[in-house]
């Protein structure tokens, strides 16, 4: 079992406080559901998690398995078991998809992975995915569309296996059958050995992967935490009611 300890967190960006005194626990077999209006800070509590240097932390701390991994650069966040699926995925010239993958699996790992076993797993996750034949083997990202890179960001997902996932808007840009697989294939992944943080703005991605808490965040903070009678509520009145 994992756990993601998330205590007090503050955080701004150059002059603007975003995030104010956040706290959360996701353990491994949870899936935590964020929602709330456009910029109040969903995206930037994931961003900061994993550390992106743009975002200052002015208090707080952010557990995994018990140590602060506020300390660490961000590939070893990566290798202590956090991963993050962007909002929107980078493209990356001259590096396959493959040969990303692989380097990433190994340095996770602390070894070289075998090629042969690799390239085996690796099809068979990309097939799972009912990915086109040529896009694993591409340049990461070049040329892909939205709901390609989405579907490639949940592949890294599986062969990289980490013990929390936070994922922000996998869904957007999802036809309803990518919807589906991305989500199935998420969901077949929440277990003893992982747990998810889930930003979205839309219930259709819940179908899939079903959450076990949905957090309602207004200006940087939760404000109400509950199951799907949130999702209803939000769905009926828009967030007015969250808004004090």
């Amino acid at each position: 079992m994992h756990k993601l300890e998330i205590k007090n967190f503050s955080v701004k960006i150059e002059d603007k406080q975003i995030l104010k005194n956040v706290n959360l626990t996701i353990n491994s077999g949870e899936v935590h559901a964020i929602m709330g209006p456009n910029g109040t800070g969903k995206s930037t509590l994931a961003s900061a998690i994993m550390g992106n240097p743009i975002y200052e932390v002015t208090s707080g701390e952010v557990l995994l398995d018990g140590v602060n991994i506020l300390e660490m650069p961000v590939d070893e966040r990566a290798r202590a078991g956090l991963f993050l699926a962007m909002q929107n995925p980078i493209e990356v010239p001259g590096v396959t998809n493959s040969t990303f993958m692989r380097e990433a699996l190994s340095a996770k790992e602390g070894k070289r992975v075998n090629l042969l076993e690799f390239a085996m797993d690796y099809e068979k996750k990309a097939t799972e995915l009912e990915m086109r034949e040529d896009l694993p083997h591409r340049y990461l990202n070049q040329g892909f569309s939205g709901g390609e890179k989405k579907r490639n960001e949940v592949l890294q997902l599986k062969v990289l296996k980490p013990k929390i996932a936070m994922l922000d808007e996998i869904d957007s840009g999802l036809d309803v059958d990518a919807l589906r697989i991305v989500g199935t294939n998420v969901n077949d992944m929440v277990g003893p050995e992982m747990g998810v943080l889930l930003i979205t703005h839309y219930q259709r991605i819940l179908e899939y992967i079903k959450p076990t808490f949905v957090h309602v965040m207004i200006g940087g903070t939760i404000v109400k935490t509950g199951g799907m009678e949130i999702i209803h509520e939000i769905e009926e009145n828009g967030y007015v009611n969250f808004i004090g």
